[in-house]
């Protein structure tokens, strides 16, 4: 059944336009305005509604009787009716003749023929203010999606013609410079030019603690810029920048059903036309096997069964129910590219992990110093002349070292192919490689040398050995944390796949707790592992990587999750989840949201068909009134809603 929007506004002569934040209007009192002229139909009809009863009740005026009475319920019923029949014979005008619309109308219009005036009022009053909470419900599930990602920058102040001038960051090119003051958002994606840089990330990764940015590093548009102004070097157009494919990203995430929502929808179309000929039967079929069959009675109890059997509160309070975990996981800095995933991560019991990037920083560090005959810090000075003269990322790590002294010029250095590094510093010869430079020159190197499974800088000054740097990628703050979680969670299988050595991976995997780990892999080595695993039905694959090689794994998966997916063009691509920052922990926080969120769906199935059965049982045998039949329809649809609304609250360790 296809569910459209009710839109009480539709008999508003003049809806409220929209206007920029700059035209110059005073906007302070128009939102409050416009809720107001939303439910003023339903007030207007409630208060009508009322004195009707009362006057009924009490007897007030003897001439309240005859078309006085009708004409009375009948300007109650038309605010809120006239919309709600106006989409029912749209839809039927379209060819869909059993939708809700229909439904509500011909029980509340079928109550005014029998002359129960109050209740056709008062159905059709509950379902429009109920439809309006379901809206607002709706609304603010969205509304919390769009306030998390509705960073796009208004403009941006380039550097042309010797001034910085105000353009849109559309109009905006790759290379030119933008400023950026106190406060504003960072336009477009860059490299930062200035010294330094603090800047709140939250909306584009979920952690509120500032970002603080070196000279070089990449800035990404949405960003906001906390402390002085700052200038930036561009390099993508604003359509290519990640805030903007994250915008479409989740603007094109509920258009993507579960398979819960599609078959609840497919339900409804078959669901809504049975009960329709049932209460058709309800009315009629008495006639041939009850002696003292009343017309007027069997359509009152065929009209209950009509407004009970109305399935909006499966068809809306479902679809909110995955707008409310796509909400929070966008709070946690998790996008889903769908309900689907929302439902496929649930299901995860394996878990395939790329090492570096992902539960590794992928940064080179210093872990060990060994110095035989030196002092430490002098030892240091002869080799960093040395690495001065290469660009290798190891190279980046050993000048990373900070000591206090003169530094030391290296002359005449040859790079040595596969090998490594030969100079001369201070007058001496320094050899700077692996195991082979040392063994070719016929340097002795310590034996412990040969068991160190991490990438090693053996040193000989003057033909002599005088010691090694071990050079380790460091592990993430959350890496061990998220091991242990994942198999709290269900997550039985942890396989770590690397393109690094394979004693390295299997170190790795060791200090994590991962019992199965293999390294030296390429990126059609992992695909062949996760298609391996897939083979057997029982395993539902998830990936977790980071970089371009990973992409055909991420796709191969029932689950793909790009790890640090903003520094990564294809992972957002590719990945059906996107863990907006480096932390692992992240993935453990998607698979209870996506739990919970099935949970809250499957409690709002249970509580719909079950109410709804009950009092369709008891409607049919006469045993409840209108009133019940509201609430089995309106009042299950309301706290459906609110069971929803939960997710938006809840949180998650």
């Amino acid at each position: 059944m296809k569910k459209k929007k009710l839109n009480l506004r539709d008999i508003k002569p003049n809806p409220k336009k929209e206007h920029s934040q700059n035209d110059g209007h005073n906007h302070s009192g128009s939102e409050s305005v416009g809720k107001f002229n939303t439910y003023l139909p339903a007030i207007f009809s409630f208060v009508m509604l009322m004195i009707g009863v009362a006057i009924d009740y009490f007897d007030m005026f003897p001439y309240f009787k005859g078309w006085i009475r009708l004409l009375w319920y009948v300007v109650a019923y038309i605010p809120v009716g006239f919309p709600v029949i106006k989409e029912g014979w749209n839809s039927i005008i379209s060819g869909d003749f059993f939708t809700e619309f229909f439904l509500m109308s011909i029980a509340t219009i079928g109550a005014f023929v029998i002359g129960e005036y109050p209740e056709g009022v008062a159905v059709m009053l509950f379902y429009a203010v109920g439809e309006l909470f379901q809206s607002a419900a709706v609304n603010k599930a969205k509304g919390n999606i769009k306030a998390l990602l509705d960073v796009r920058p208004n403009e941006a102040l380039v550097y042309r013609n010797n001034d910085y001038i105000s353009v849109s960051p559309e109009t905006v090119e790759i290379g030119e410079k933008v400023q950026v003051r106190v406060g504003e958002k960072v336009p477009l994606d860059g490299i930062l030019l200035s010294e330094k840089g603090s800047f709140n990330t939250a909306a584009l990764t979920g952690e509120s603690k500032p970002d603080t940015i070196a000279k070089g590093e990449k800035v990404f548009a949405g960003s906001i810029n906390m402390d002085g102004v700052i200038e930036i070097e561009t390099t993508k157009e604003f359509k290519d920048s990640s805030i903007a494919r994250i915008l479409d990203m989740v603007q094109n995430a509920t258009a993507r059903k579960s398979k819960t929502e599609l078959f609840i929808r497919q339900f409804a179309r078959i669901y809504t036309p049975i009960v329709v000929f049932l209460a058709i039967g309800v009315t009629f079929i008495p006639y041939f096997f009850v002696d003292d069959y009343v017309f007027r009675d069997w359509l009152y109890r065929a009209l209950i069964f009509l407004v009970i059997s109305c399935p909006c509160a499966l068809v809306i309070s479902i679809p909110l129910g995955y707008f409310g975990g796509l909400g929070a996981a966008s709070k946690n800095g998790i996008l889903f590219k769908g309900a689907s995933f929302l439902d496929a991560m649930t299901k995860i019991n394996t878990l395939v992990m790329d090492k570096t990037g992902t539960v590794t920083k992928g940064v080179f560090k210093i872990k060990e110093i060994k110095s035989i005959g030196w002092e430490e810090s002098e030892f240091m000075k002869y080799l960093m002349a040395m690495e001065e003269q290469s660009t290798h990322p190891i190279a980046k790590a050993i000048l990373e070292y900070k000591d206090e002294g003169a530094d030391y010029k290296a002359s005449e250095v040859s790079e040595i192919a596969g090998k490594g590094l030969k100079g001369i510093v201070n007058g001496k010869t320094v050899l700077v490689g692996n195991k082979t430079l040392m063994t070719a020159n016929k340097i002795n190197a310590l034996e412990e040398t040969e068991t160190i499974v991490e990438s090693i800088v053996l040193v000989s000054i003057d033909n002599t050995f005088a010691g090694y740097v071990v050079i380790a990628d460091e592990l993430k703050d959350d890496a061990k944390e998220t091991i242990t979680n994942l198999h709290k969670v269900g997550v039985k299988n942890i396989i770590m796949l690397s393109g690094d050595k394979h004693s390295i991976t299997q170190q790795v995997a060791r200090e994590l707790g991962i019992e199965k780990a293999k390294g030296g892999l390429l990126p059609e080595d992992k695909l062949n592992e996760v298609e391996a695993l897939k083979k057997n039905p029982e395993n539902k694959v998830a990936f977790i990587g980071d970089g371009i090689n990973d992409a055909p794994v991420l796709a191969a998966s029932n689950v793909g999750i790009a790890m640090g997916g903003l520094g990564s063009d294809v992972a957002i691509e590719t990945a059906d989840v996107i863990i907006q920052t480096d932390q692992p922990s992240k993935v453990v926080r998607a698979i209870k949201i996506s739990r919970s969120t099935r949970k809250i769906v499957w409690q709002n199935i249970i509580l719909a068909f079950g109410v709804k059965v009950i009092v369709l049982i008891l409607g049919a045998g006469g045993l409840a009134t209108m009133w019940e039949a509201v609430f089995a329809d309106v009042g299950v649809a309301l706290l459906a809603i609110l069971n929803a609304v939960r997710l938006q609250r809840m949180t998650w360790s």
